[in-house]
């Protein structure tokens, strides 16, 4: 049987531990094109690249089977997919990968997330794509203990398909001596961040910022992203990007707009 096309991206770099984890774990199961940013790009959502140039170069990345050719992209990862599609790729991927972030992208953080931005520019063009991320921010975070799930995940995604409209947003506990406990398909749980601006002076006598924050779970249900995280499993949230609130539709055709 003809192996699955599979395009991996990230936003974490093309240099980035994640990345090549991920690579590793999808040449297990088809033919991989990798095309990432070439710097970091945490919390750039779905910015695209419109008052500058983009360049590509071809990197090679090495892993367990040998040398692999790859791409690095001096845009966002949007951009990243964008590109890798319209120029990189010669057939349309079977499905779109993204990850495995350094960092969870449960509940608010889908927003800000550049890893799911870029499984969800696939989604948008009709791709099936799925982002991962490990709840582990520093850079020689472990993901061994995600592989398997990673793997499986893909499988699943890639034999039954994923419907038209929806991506995956996959997040792993950090590892710990405990076992991940299972696979629990939830919902975004509802939560904000309680930003502060850490305001500061340089050398120079201008003042400059660090934006910091809170996390703030606000919502206590059992059926959540976060509760299954908390709990040792590892969350899958099917994630639309149909932003309309249909809900209300009704509601705001009932008031008196009439000019």
């Amino acid at each position: 049987m003809k192996k699955p096309l599979i395009l991996v991206t990230n936003d974490d770099g093309i240099s980035a531990p994640g990345l090549r984890t991920l690579v590793r774990c999808m040449s297990t199961i088809g033919d991989v094109i990798v095309v990432a940013p070439d710097s970091p790009q945490s919390g750039m959502g779905h910015a695209i690249t419109i008052n500058n140039t983009l360049h590509l170069d071809k990197v090679d990345i090495h892993d367990d089977n040998g040398v692999m050719a790859a791409y690095s992209c001096s845009g966002t990862p949007a951009d990243c997919v964008k590109i890798g599609l319209q120029e990189i790729v010669e057939q349309t991927p079977d499905i779109v990968v993204s990850g495995i972030n350094h960092g969870s992208n449960a509940s608010i953080n889908v927003i800000y997330s550049g890893t799911m931005s870029a499984a969800i520019e696939a989604g948008i063009e009709g791709i099936p794509a799925i982002g991962f991320s490990v709840c582990d921010y520093t850079w020689d975070a472990h993901f061994d203990h995600a592989q398997n799930a990673i793997t499986t995940i893909v499988k699943e995604a890639l034999a039954h398909g994923i419907p038209k409209g929806v991506v995956l947003n996959v997040n792993i506990p950090k590892a710990t001596d405990t076992p991940i406990q299972g696979i629990k398909i939830c919902r975004q749980a509802r939560a904000n961040w309680k930003e502060k601006f850490d305001k500061r002076t340089s050398p120079m006598g201008k003042q400059y910022y660090w934006l910091t924050g809170t996390f703030e779970l606000l919502d206590k249900g059992e059926d959540t992203d976060e509760f299954a995280l908390a709990k040792g499993y590892i969350s899958v949230v099917p994630t639309q990007f149909d932003l309309t609130a249909h809900h209300v539709i009704q509601d705001i055709n009932n008031w008196n707009l009439d000019a």
